[in-house]
């Protein structure tokens, strides 16, 4: 047996302790407001909630954060309501959080927004956003002056989730009432619970639990970051299928468009009208068949009638997958974006929907 090991055990408040705790660095999260309801306070003039909340008053709400084994630095970076984002302000961030995270010490970063497309920013970033730091979204469904807010909880869990060891290099998460969420799963599924986000294929990867991430589950599928330049103009859309619709409205709006995205009936079905309309398309656009119905992935081969998935494959329509319509919208952008051609946006969609690709 060693000698050292016949030392006794150092006493309370040993020099020895205190050196090496010393010598451990506090991993440093950084915190982003982008606005949302998480940040809105009422208007004097007719009380209605407005986005006013810096990142710093965010904190200031939280005295149970220093409790967590973080140092925590702040950045306000634009406070809009989760409606007005855009894709621009989305790529500016994801810009400077890549330069942030290679210029200095940042070993997670959270940002809260607002929850009306939390879903769709979540998952761009994940495609843009490249660093081990883990990057957690998270916001509230009540705002701060409500009985019973929501958003003091979801940022303390989000920072301890952004200080876990267990986050690094996964990417983008989101954090909220406690669950911790895939970015390319996540949903927005009801209006004003402050249960509102699920993710109805796969449910969670992990709670927050005293102040610490458990972690359950992975992802089957973490994207690769797209590093090329998003310099090319892109105009992308998303078009329902709905009960009756000819496609009269479909034809003019694919003239006026750089790629489109199809939120199908069920496991990717349109009208039979539409095939002439979107096989033409197709020669010149990319696009992607998803599936409206909300959990459920679009299929193959199953059905072969005029209008199923079979066939608007077989016309060169490329299949979502498991991603939603939201987020198939947005992978498509930021692919046509970089000047990928039909070929890499097929290849691309195939893994990122965790479903074979066919044409027949």
């Amino acid at each position: 047996m060693p000698a050292d090991s016949l030392d006794p055990p150092p006493a309370h408040g040993d020099p020895r302790k205190t050196a090496l705790k010393q010598q451990i660095s506090r991993p440093t999260v950084l915190v982003v407001g982008l606005g949302g309801t998480i940040a809105m306070t009422p208007s004097a003039a007719d009380g209605a909630a407005r986005p006013t909340l810096s990142a710093e008053d965010l904190l200031a709400a939280v005295p149970q954060l220093g409790d967590v084994d973080a140092d925590i630095e702040t950045l306000s970076f634009t406070n809009e309501p989760g409606a007005s984002l855009t894709l621009e302000d989305i790529e500016e961030l994801a810009s400077q959080l890549r330069t942030m995270t290679s210029e200095r010490a940042v070993d997670g970063i959270v940002v809260t927004q607002g929850t009306d497309t939390l879903e769709e920013t979540a998952y761009l970033l994940s495609l843009l956003y490249e660093a081990d730091a883990p990057l957690i979204v998270t916001g509230a469904m009540r705002a701060s002056y409500l009985a019973g807010a929501d958003g003091p909880a979801n940022l303390l869990a989000a920072v301890a989730v952004a200080a876990s060891p267990q986050s690094r290099g996964r990417g983008v998460l989101v954090v909220f009432n406690d669950q911790v969420f895939d970015a390319a799963r996540v949903r927005k599924t009801h209006s004003t619970s402050t249960n509102a986000f699920t993710a109805p294929d796969t449910g969670p990867l992990g709670t927050v639990a005293e102040g610490h991430l458990r972690l359950l589950a992975a992802p089957a599928h973490q994207p690769l970051p797209i590093t090329a330049a998003l310099t090319r103009p892109a105009r992308v859309a998303l078009y329902t299928a709905t009960l009756g619709d000819d496609g009269a409205l479909l034809e003019p709006l694919l003239d006026q468009v750089d790629g489109m995205v199809i939120a199908g009936f069920g496991v990717g079905h349109v009208p039979a009208c539409w095939v002439p309309i979107l096989a033409k398309a197709a020669q010149r656009i990319p696009i992607v068949l998803a599936s409206r119905a909300g959990g459920g992935t679009t299929l193959t081969r199953t059905y072969g009638f005029d209008g199923s998935e079979k066939d608007l494959l077989a016309h060169g329509v490329i299949g979502a997958g498991h991603l939603d319509p939201y987020k198939a919208r947005h992978l498509l952008t930021v692919l046509v974006r970089s000047g990928a051609d039909h070929e890499k946006i097929r290849a691309t969609f195939a893994p990122a929907g965790t479903t074979p690709e066919g044409r027949g």
